[in-house]
């Protein structure tokens, strides 16, 4: 190898190794990066109420969009919203223009390949819904009363499995079909998933309804870039203060109707 090859070669070896370092700092940076540009940009919804959606005022509200003002808060950043899609909110993370995704995200085994999950911070589930004044302390109180439900949805196969025998089944074939039976008054109850409830109730005031018995429960959490611990570790500091001080529990009955229950870590 001549003088100028071996020149060369170092030189990229020098050069590789700078790049495999740098990208290893940068991989363990997202928390230094974040508070030295002071600004923390999250991947919100902007079109799945109650958890994020534009208000009439064109400002973006919802459950989701409060939790991530709630971390800037408390890390002392300023927040960037960056409106995504179920599509998109992944790869918005794996490519850095998000620096978390706070967007109904659900954890499952595929997912966790691919980017890590904070505590739960608030939940997303299926349930049935009846007037204030319409005692359901158990699914057997639905014994002889009508029920609205999506044909084939979660609900309606989640219901089937705990529901008396004979609890009237009214089946619809989309969800507004179903809220607009109950809101009309054609049924007694309600099986819905916690957002389209929310969402109905928010707009049908006079209905006086609320949140009765659980059917599932599939709770939201935080999206956070493989390796980012110190970022991690910050977030959960975050949701397990704003659990024990009530402010989650606030924060979920504002915008669904219910408590966050039993959370898991």
């Amino acid at each position: 190898m001549t003088l100028i090859s071996k020149r060369l070669f170092t030189t990229g070896l020098l050069a590789a190794a700078a790049l495999v370092a740098a990208g290893a700092a940068q991989a363990q940076s997202a928390l230094d990066n974040i508070m030295k540009s002071k600004t923390l940009k999250v991947a919100v919804p902007t079109d799945y109420p109650p958890y994020g959606f534009v208000g009439t005022d064109m400002a973006p509200q919802g459950l989701d969009i409060d939790m991530a003002r709630l971390i800037a808060a408390k890390m002392g950043v300023k927040l960037e919203l960056v409106p995504v899609t179920s599509a998109n909110r992944i790869p918005y993370l794996q490519t850095k223009k998000a620096d978390l995704v706070i967007s109904t995200l659900g954890k499952n085994a595929e997912r966790e390949k691919v980017i890590d999950f904070s505590s739960a911070y608030a939940p997303f589930f299926q349930g049935v819904f009846a007037a204030k004044s319409l005692k359901l302390a158990d699914f057997k109180d639905m014994a002889g009363k009508t029920v609205a439900v999506t044909r084939g949805a979660m609900e309606d196969q989640e219901l089937n499995k705990v529901a008396p025998p004979n609890v009237d089944y009214r089946r619809f074939e989309d969800n507004n079909a179903t809220v607009a039976a109950f809101v009309a008054g054609q049924t007694q109850t309600i099986a819905m998933s916690g957002a389209v409830a929310a969402e109905m109730i928010r707009k049908n005031p006079k209905i006086n309804a609320e949140y009765k018995l659980l059917l599932k429960d599939s709770p939201c959490f935080v999206g956070i870039s493989k390796g980012e611990d110190a970022l991690k570790a910050k977030v959960n500091e975050i949701i397990a203060a704003a659990k024990k001080d009530g402010t989650l529990d606030k924060m979920s009955k504002q915008w669904l109707g219910k408590g966050i229950g039993d959370l898991p870590v």
